[in-house]
């Protein structure tokens, strides 16, 4: 399928990519130098993604936007699914928040999703928009809590995590407790059962959240869970299943001589760990590999996985695509 779209930018020599075609395309992140040095210190940056039935013109009009109100794009990534009749974009760009207000901004966007019916068109300014609010759940397990802890503690994960949901109690002298306590992050345990999961409770807690992670929380949520909530959640296991399903999954995996293993980051929906995947990591192991080796490389996956793909959803980085599949720029 050969598409036309028409970039319209701040410099003459990115013409050349008026008449070319394609369906997937992606231009550096760098500057394009069009504003000078004395004026860089003011700029801001600005994120814009955008999901809508596919047509000519969608990326004139996209850059006609940015750059009409002085702005510069630095980096673009579009995606047209063969035979889908949809488009996909993510803009990265700068601008002067003197001349291009924030309402404003909002204002020309949704001009443009109307424009095009779009089904998603978000723009984040990252220096101007609060983090994005966040609740994480977890079990037993500490890998990965305590690694997105140190990860938001570092400004490496760009949220607010507004409180810590487990299942398991931890006491006052354990290390996690006295983080959370240090950070005025509030931990709440709630004892489940079969019988009763504390989903009201745990809707309680997290209402004024953007999005949760289940940081290793082997508690399964309900379908009017996820209803009632109306928000994503992303998950994180270990890539050993379906094979080795139930308990101790990793010594299951480890006696049957397994080579490679992974773990693989998702959106939770009611069919269990089968929720849009966002993300997946794999390495090797080998017959050097003890069982406390083989388990210290599976949980450095998970956690890994599972920032990264909290760091891909607050960079705008992943969207939906079909019924059980994502983009991820």
């Amino acid at each position: 399928m050969s598409l036309r779209r028409r970039l319209s930018t701040c410099l003459p020599q990115l013409h050349g990519f008026t008449n070319r075609s394609f369906k997937s395309l992606k231009f550096p992140q760098q500057s394009l130098h069009c504003f000078n040095s004395s004026s860089e210190s003011s700029l801001a940056h600005g994120i814009h993604v955008f999901h809508c039935p596919d047509g000519v013109g969608i990326v004139a009009k996209l850059s006609d936007c940015i750059a009409s109100r002085g702005g510069n794009i630095l980096g673009a990534d579009i995606f047209v699914p063969e035979n889908k009749k949809v488009f996909y974009s993510r803009s990265e760009f700068i601008f002067d928040p003197a001349k291009w207000p924030r309402a404003q901004m909002d204002e020309d966007f949704l001009k443009l999703s109307n424009m095009f019916n779009a089904m998603k068109s978000v723009v984040r300014v990252p220096i101007l928009d609060p983090k994005y609010k966040i609740s994480v759940l977890a079990s037993k397990q500490d890998h990965c809590l305590v690694d997105l802890l140190h990860g938001w503690q570092d400004g490496r994960l760009p949220v607010d995590i507004t409180c810590v949901i487990s299942n398991h109690d931890r006491g006052p002298n354990t290390h996690v407790f006295r983080f959370l306590e240090r950070h005025g992050i509030p931990y709440h345990y709630l004892h489940t059962t079969k019988e009763n999961k504390r989903e009201g409770e745990i809707l309680d807690l997290v209402q004024d959240t953007d999005f949760l992670v289940l940081a290793r929380y082997m508690q399964i949520l309900s379908g009017n869970f996820l209803k009632s909530y109306g928000k994503d959640i992303i998950n994180i296991h270990h890539g050993l299943l379906p094979s080795f399903k139930g308990g101790n999954p990793s010594k299951q995996a480890f006696d049957a001589g397994v080579k490679l293993i992974g773990a693989t980051s998702h959106f939770v929906t009611e069919e269990l760990d089968a929720g849009p995947i966002i993300g997946q990591m794999v390495e090797r192991v080998c017959h050097r590999d003890n069982l406390k080796s083989f388990v210290q490389k599976s949980e450095n996956l998970e956690k890994q996985c599972l920032a990264k793909a909290i760091k891909s959803y607050c960079e705008l980085r992943v969207l939906p695509y079909e019924d059980n599949k994502t983009v991820v720029f």
